[in-house]
């Protein structure tokens, strides 16, 4: 076990349900609320709230439609295909190729877990309001940061969607409409988590000031806020809490849990299988068979992820051209025929990223090819494994299975790291016409990756590939710096749920995932065809179909669906 969090969890789980999302019933063998109006109660709430992050367990929808690692967003940017086969999890399938229903369950279930969480904010408020005396702001003000935690991931896939306030259960409707943004009500609850939260928390997990500082900036980020956004930004980076860790792999083995570059994570245990909050949003994402026998296959990375990570002579990025060549790939062919990796100059942070024939994998042995992918030669997923999801060899205290033969990661999973909080001040920092300082933050991030410790051939005698990054010399102008910080975010948070939401907020996601879907099928052959054009109401998903049913109304659907 971790921390004193784990425990409170399982603790949680043993003796409390929370109320339903939307239902103001307790359920059979619950505590009441009354039984809960004291530190323990309120503290056993919060902890509730907090659970949610991970997407377990929640009603209407499965452990990975809900995911709290946002996996399955990537699946619908240019960074990820579904992988296995195309006919499992027929529904992300659809999402993948843009054939989008109000219906489809994935949509549904992280609609309904987002409000679980939101209900669950809610109902530690409703808990401390109705204590006489005490001094509870701290955990008032963790509360209101998990409830903006939940709503912004609200607002940034479904756009205008309903503000729930539930300080008091008794006097409260439900049915809100979805009129409009709510991003004054996000900033709200991360201003009060920024005046009342403390310096420093003896659990690891719990938000400070200045991760909520750090989320403040975010949503400033996403209206466009710019010079707000740098401000808050630049706080926490001149705090001196927070730094970039030496290595980069480190951020996703045990190793970089709670180390000085997260800023704010969900708080995963294995425990050898033996418990159940170990990573199980993306129990489908490991290798399907593979060097230890899991299971299923999903989750594979695109060749235009891979090929942007080609650099030219001088170890910088190809922003304009990368897909005008392509990386090496053992696509259509077995296992058993003849392999040569490319051999052409590559940012090493790919091989930490994405598996590739030839290459070491996490210590698991070079990665054989076709053996190890599920999907066919006909389905659309490509010949890549993705990596940073993956425990490592010899980290078996981290590695948990489940009933079915699913996999169970105990690493924790970076809500926000400090890599990009860097990178969003310096794209604020662009837009703000600051050059310098954009420069600075993203060659901080590059310098890392150059300064790290490369992936190994097979011997372990010389680098894997033909590795080369070196940092910018200069931004020319605004629109250079502007491409450069874009793909750095790319290359440094590829596969962390992240570039679907970043597509989006640039407003250039027609073209680029159009773009993608041609260069795409040029390469992988089987995709060609099978996916819609991206359109303007693909900005957002679609409200559920049940949820505005369930409204009588009151709520509206996105345009276009």
């Amino acid at each position: 076990m971790k921390n004193k969090l784990i425990y409170l969890m399982l603790l949680l789980v043993s003796v409390i349900a929370c109320k339903d999302e939307f239902s103001d019933t307790v359920e059979v063998g619950a505590l009441s609320d009354d039984a809960l109006q004291n530190a323990v109660g309120v503290d056993l709430k919060l902890t509730a709230a907090y659970s949610v992050l991970d997407g377990i367990n929640l009603r209407g929808g499965a452990d990975w439609h809900v995911s709290g690692d946002n996996w399955w967003f990537d699946v619908i940017s240019d960074d990820a295909h579904k992988g296995s086969t195309d006919g499992d999890q027929a529904d992300l399938f659809l999402l993948e190729t843009f054939d989008w229903t109000t219906g489809n369950p994935y949509v549904n279930g992280k609609w309904n877990g987002l409000f679980a969480g939101v209900n669950r904010a809610n109902g530690v408020l409703s808990i401390i309001n109705g204590i006489e005396g005490g001094d509870f702001v701290e955990k008032e003000a963790e509360a209101k940061f998990l409830r903006g935690i939940f709503d912004f991931e609200l607002q940034k896939i479904f756009g205008n969607v309903p503000f729930i306030s539930l300080e008091n259960f008794d006097n409260v409707d439900f049915n809100q409409p979805n009129s409009g943004p709510i991003w004054d009500k996000i900033e709200a609850d991360f201003q009060f988590a920024i005046d009342n939260l403390p310096a420093t928390q003896d659990d690891p997990g719990r938000p400070t000031s200045m991760v909520a500082k750090a989320f403040l900036g975010k949503v400033k980020l996403y209206q466009s806020k710019w010079g707000e956004a740098l401000t808050l930004l630049n706080e926490v980076i001149n705090s001196g809490n927070y730094s970039l860790i030496p290595e980069f792999a480190d951020n996703f083995r045990l190793a970089g849990d709670n180390s000085s570059e997260s800023l704010f994570a969900i708080q995963f245990t294995a425990d050898a299988g033996q418990s159940f909050n170990g990573n199980r949003g993306g129990t489908l994402n490991f290798p399907g068979g593979g060097p230890f026998g899991s299971c299923c296959g999903f989750y594979q990375p695109t060749q235009d992820l891979v090929n942007a990570f080609q650099v030219d002579a001088n170890g910088l990025p190809l922003l304009d051209t990368f897909n005008q060549s392509d990386v090496t790939n053992d696509y259509g062919i077995t296992s058993q025929e003849a392999f040569t990796p490319h051999t052409g100059t590559l940012d090493p942070r790919l091989d930490y990223t994405v598996g590739r024939r030839g290459i070491d994998y996490n210590g698991w042995g070079m990665m054989v090819g076709k053996d190890w992918i599920r999907a066919n030669f006909a389905d659309i997923s490509g010949p890549y494994l993705s990596k940073k999801n993956i425990y490592y060899n010899g980290e078996t205290a981290n590695q948990g299975t489940g009933s079915w033969g699913q996999q169970r990661s105990g690493i924790n999973f970076h809500i926000m790291r400090y890599s990009d909080v860097l990178l969003m001040a310096a794209e604020a920092a662009v837009e703000t016409g600051d050059m310098a300082t954009a420069l600075d933050y993203v060659n901080q991030v590059r310098n890392r990756a150059k300064n790290m410790t490369y992936v190994k051939n097979e011997a372990g005698t010389a680098d894997a590939a033909n590795y080369s990054i070196e940092p910018y010399p200069s931004f020319p102008d605004q629109d250079f710096a502007r491409k450069a910080v874009r793909m750095e975010r790319r290359l440094e948070l590829a596969m962390e749920g992240q570039r679907l939401f970043d597509i989006r907020r640039w407003g250039n996601g027609t073209t680029i995932m159009n773009e993608y879907f041609t260069n795409e099928s040029r390469v992988i052959t089987s995709f060609a065809g099978k996916a819609r054009p991206y359109e303007a109401k693909h900005d957002r998903m679609p409200i559920p179909i049940n949820a505005i049913d369930q409204s009588g109304g009151v709520l509206q659907q996105n345009p276009g669906f």
